[in-house]
């Protein structure tokens, strides 16, 4: 495509056949901040969408991944913007049952099952639970990504747990500033391969999108960001922990990558070392580890202030059934 030649130019840019925006950064921009000069170019993104989609690793700047979101820009710079394909219209409705945990006119939590995608993105158009939300008349906040009405943050497809969702723009702003200055604590458990040593602490490790595979997180890795988990033991089985978590910070897979990183990664995390049933003799443990759908990740609990109100929220849900039955297993003997 043609590279944009005015910082002026607030035209919305195309893109390629491959689905990425290109752009020249031109004199008249050199400065500026990366955010703000994307917001201005990329159609139908807000500015922290796009912040969201920069510390994701979707932007690269001279072909390296952008390293923050304010990067200066300088004129000369060439700047690639890969965003997830996008439907005419955006998310559709559909009919999905979901369990509900608390809802007002500001926003909605939901107990998100294993197996479900949060929002469309990536090659997924259907089947998450903004299309769920979406097919059960809920209003969603149209801040953010238009593939991502009302969503303030994620969850793992494979994992289950809580998930706040914003019904208006208000809620959206101040939900979303909470998470920024950590001020939304949440509690995960986790089954996990091994007993740490300690059996609590707190990790410390920055993680970055990982050097060898794009599709994976690391410690340390591109642009690596601070990451702060703190873990104990909750209880000790025959070559597995269970454990309670609290991420002090929220990067993407940042709890299965810390874990993977003390040598002690989740059960049935393929992707950061969990998939280790082979080692197991016992055949009735080994078949219940081959049975388990998912990764054994569950956000259990959720504590913030009310955006509207600013009363305390304090809420928790059980681990799903198909996580129980397996504790349940490796408990015997």
């Amino acid at each position: 495509m043609k590279a944009l030649r005015s910082g002026t130019d607030r035209r919305p840019a195309a893109r390629d056949p491959q689905g990425t925006i290109r752009l020249h950064v031109p004199a008249a921009a050199a400065g500026g901040r990366l955010d703000r000069y994307l917001a201005e170019h990329v159609a139908g993104w807000t500015r922290s969408a796009l912040g969201r989609l920069i510390r994701e690793g979707g932007v690269t700047v001279d072909g390296a991944a952008a390293s923050k979101t304010g990067l200066p820009l300088e004129e000369g710079m060439e700047i690639a913007v890969a965003l997830p394909p996008s439907a005419p219209g955006g998310p559709g409705p559909e009919s999905i049952p979901l369990d509900i945990i608390f809802e007002d006119e500001a926003l909605i939590v939901v107990n998100k099952p294993s197996g479900l995608v949060v929002h469309p993105g990536h090659g997924r158009r259907d089947g998450t639970l903004v299309n769920a939300l979406l097919g059960r008349g809920t209003p969603l906040s149209p801040r953010g990504a238009p593939d991502r009405p009302g969503i303030v943050h994620r969850l793992d497809r494979e994992t289950s747990g809580l998930v706040i969702v914003a019904k208006t723009e208000a809620a959206h702003a101040t939900l979303s500033a909470a998470f920024s200055r950590r001020a939304i604590h949440k509690r995960y458990l986790a089954l996990v391969w091994g007993h740490p040593d300690p059996a609590e602490g707190l990790v410390e490790k920055r993680v970055g999108r990982s050097r060898s595979n794009p599709l994976k997180m690391a410690v340390g890795g591109r642009s690596g960001r601070e990451a702060i988990t703190r873990y104990s033991t909750t209880e000790r089985l025959p070559g597995f922990s269970f454990l309670t978590l609290y991420p002090e910070t929220g990067r993407t897979h940042q709890i299965r990558v810390h874990l993977q990183s003390i040598h002690h990664p989740i059960v049935g995390d393929g992707r950061y070392g969990g998939r280790m049933g082979q080692g197991v003799q016992n055949p009735r443990k080994r078949g219940a580890l081959a049975r388990f759908a998912g990764i054994a990740l569950h956000a259990s609990g959720l504590t913030f202030e009310h955006p509207l109100t600013r009363r305390e929220i304090r809420l928790a849900v059980a681990l799903p059934a198909e996580f129980e039955t397996l504790l349940g297993e490796l408990r015997r003997d």
